[in-house]
């Protein structure tokens, strides 16, 4: 049986492939629409991640007001920022003793890779790309197991 999280991420992958060649936007990086899938039945998640993405974005873009980052080095502070930030709302939820909300954000880099194409294409084509693009992987998912599984 083909693990779930594969069915997720490679659907993902092409959809997003898709949306790219025929739209011309990405949805916040290859992978990022297939873990978003997993999860946008728990949009608490999905929010505070965009928001987590958001906020990085904002972060480095300040930083790049006074120092010079561009390229590579913009896209290591990018996913580094968001890694960061993602792991301090994590770390703050858990002290906050919500056990349910403890892994709140999608991913370790996930909120980095948004934040990147926030920068690149814009916030708002960014993040409506990007949840267009996890409801079709999803529906996608859906419609070929049936919807029998579980997030």
């Amino acid at each position: 049986m083909v693990e779930l999280l594969s069915l997720f991420i490679g659907s993902g992958l092409v959809v997003s492939l898709l949306f790219s060649e025929f739209f011309g936007l990405a949805a916040g990086g290859l992978v990022v629409p297939g873990y978003v899938a997993i999860y946008i039945n728990e949009p608490m998640r999905v929010v505070l991640t965009i928001l987590v993405a958001f906020l990085t974005y904002v972060v480095v873009k300040a930083i790049s007001g006074f120092t010079i980052v561009y390229g590579r080095r913009r896209t290591v502070l990018m996913i580094l920022v968001g890694y960061i930030m993602g792991t301090s709302v994590r770390f703050l939820l858990s002290t906050w003793n919500l056990p349910e909300m403890e892994l709140a954000i999608i991913g370790y880099i996930v909120p980095g890779l948004i934040a990147i194409w926030m920068d690149r294409q814009g916030v708002v084509e960014t993040v409506s790309t990007l949840l267009t693009a996890s409801a079709v992987t999803r529906l996608i998912l859906i419609l070929v197991t049936g919807g029998d599984f579980q997030s």
